[in-house]
């Protein structure tokens, strides 16, 4: 395995990370099974373990699986999205996220945690109000580094920005979604963490499942079938995947590790997160560690999807305030009619 520095925190990670969600019981996973594949993973190598408060009870059964090797393992979890009814269960505020890290130590039985992440941007909430009490839980001993995920390329400017002006501490890491399928962040979002020297890991590298050769255009495909994953019946997607699936062919490689080799290619990805329900899965991904594209495989994938472009919609990616409202791009009635 390679360890590869976590931007200018003094962590060092492994090249794949261990993505948690499938992991919760909810997902119809076994927690002894589950703990196995996360033993495996840590034999393997791999020392980065990404969580989140979301992600149904996974912290509970990472938590329980790391007993006796939390000491391996670089520990993330993640806070923001909604974790109840009430209003004040999300989001970055002072008062939700000191609740919700107890909470994640609680379920993940350690008193700290190495990265601790804001699950999507909150533009309800203050950027110095949220780093002043992140700051506040680095140096009570809870928290090593904080982080972003999923955010534009302008709020970790600002958030840069206003940790600076406050003596705050900074976003040390951001994860985001990449993949040969949304490469837009390699426009602005992977610079910027360069120039920042800031660690990315990179979520989603199998495209939510179109990457892994399992979802094909003209293939029957439950997860097709289930129309509520648009980005599995997206054709503009669907038909890259067969362009992407011809290349793998000839390059000789699975379509896996076509996809894991390509996200960490790019100088500005520090860590891409396996997302393994069965050990299958693992011991599938952990085969493909050492494989490397070439210049010819990476200008082909260039040729189908060109650098800095996303192919459709991501379902899970952050859409801010100003795509969700139509009452921040649209003048108001009285307003067109005088112009």
């Amino acid at each position: 395995m390679k360890y590869r520095p976590l931007g200018r925190t003094g962590i060092r990670v492994s090249a794949f990370g261990l993505g948690t969600l499938m992991f919760a019981t909810q997902m119809g996973n076994d927690p002894d099974e589950s703990a196995r594949i996360i033993h495996k993973a840590l034999d393997a190598g791999i020392n980065l373990v990404d969580c989140a408060d979301r992600y149904g009870d996974a912290e509970e059964v990472v938590g329980r699986a790391l007993k006796g090797r939390r000491d391996e393992v670089v520990l993330a979890t993640k806070v923001g999205l909604p974790m109840g009814d009430d209003p004040n269960m999300q989001g970055a505020s002072r008062r939700w996220i000191t609740r919700a890290l107890d909470d994640s130590l609680r379920r993940l039985g350690t008193d700290h945690v190495d990265i601790y992440q804001l699950q999507r941007p909150d533009p309800s909430t203050d950027l110095e109000e949220t780093l002043s009490v992140l700051t506040d839980l680095v140096r009570a001993g809870k928290v090593r580094a904080i982080g972003s995920s999923t955010t534009p390329a302008e709020t970790i400017v600002e958030a840069q920005w206003v940790a600076e002006r406050a003596g705050l501490q900074r976003f040390r890491v951001e994860q985001s979604p990449y993949s040969i399928l949304n490469r837009g962040r390699e426009r602005d979002v992977f610079p910027l963490a360069q120039r920042y020297g800031m660690g990315t890991l990179a979520w989603g590298p199998f495209g939510q499942g179109l990457l892994t050769g399992r979802v094909r255009k003209h293939g029957a495909n439950d997860l097709r079938r289930a129309g509520f994953f648009r980005h599995l019946t997206d054709e503009r997607r669907l038909d890259v995947v067969e362009q992407l699936v011809r290349l793998a062919d000839e390059a000789g490689l699975r379509m896996t590790h076509l996809a894991m080799a390509f996200v960490i290619a790019h100088p500005g990805i520090t860590s891409a997160l396996l997302g393994p329900r069965t050990m299958a899965h693992l011991d599938d991904l952990l085969e493909g560690i050492d494989v490397e594209l070439s210049d010819d495989v990476l200008d082909r994938i260039d040729e189908i999807v060109p650098p800095g472009t996303d192919v459709g919609a991501l379902d899970q990616d952050y859409q801010p305030p100003a795509i969700q409202q139509p009452g921040l791009r649209r003048r108001p009635p009285a307003d067109r009619a005088a112009a």
